[in-house]
């Protein structure tokens, strides 16, 4: 446990953070692994949850929860599962 008074409160923050961290990025693998399932199967309703798992892919970024680079490999990825035909 620290002893200064500043270290203990960043802890606190860091914890919240943490926290609230945890919460975007299961957000994210949720609607990406649905998004996912959707493309591989051929689903009608791939295309807007694609568009559901980009915009949490693009709301981590902008929060810094997830590198803009990052974000904008994973949205790639997602686009070229939409774009392959099912099999």
């Amino acid at each position: 446990m620290a002893n200064i008074k500043s270290q203990i409160k960043r802890n606190r923050t860091n914890e919240a953070a943490r926290e609230r961290n945890k919460a975007v990025r299961s957000e994210v693998r949720t609607r990406v692994k649905h998004a996912e399932d959707a493309a591989a199967q051929g689903a009608e309703n791939a295309e807007e949850l694609t568009r559901l798992a980009i915009k949490s892919i693009d709301t981590a970024a902008t929060k810094g929860v997830l590198h803009r680079n990052a974000a904008a490999r994973r949205k790639s990825r997602l686009m070229r599962q939409l774009a392959t035909p099912a099999s």
